[in-house]
C-alpha cells in the first residue's frame, strides 16, 4: 500500500503555462510536464531565492522532501532547453 499524497501550500500562480521553442511547430515537439509543486519550488528557491529550510516551511514540506521537488523540477527544466523540448506547467 502506498503512502497518501501530502497537500502542500501553493501560493504561486504563473502567467504562463507553456514553454516552446520558438520557430518548432507543437506537433514536433516532445512535451515535459512541470507539476504545481515544482514550480513552487523553483520560484522560491531561484527566483525569490530563499534558503532551502525557510522554502520548505512555505510549503509545509521537509527540507529533504523540498530537496526533491527540486531536483527534480531542474532536471526537467534542463531537459527542455538542452533537447528543445515544450515545457508545460500543470495548471
Amino acid at each position: 500500500m502506498t503512502r497518501p499524497k501530502l497537500c502542500r501550500r501553493l501560493r504561486f500562480k504563473p502567467k504562463a503555462h507553456y514553454f516552446k521553442p520558438q520557430g518548432v511547430p507543437m506537433a514536433e515537439l516532445e512535451e515535459i510536464i512541470l507539476t504545481k509543486e515544482e514550480m513552487e519550488a523553483v520560484k522560491l528557491k531561484d527566483f525569490d531565492g530563499m534558503e532551502q529550510i525557510e522554502a520548505s516551511e512555505k510549503m509545509d514540506t521537509s527540507q529533504s522532501t523540498f530537496q526533491r521537488i527540486l531536483s527534480s523540477a531542474r532536471v526537467k527544466i534542463a531537459e527542455a532547453i538542452v533537447k528543445g523540448k515544450a515545457l508545460k506547467i500543470e495548471e
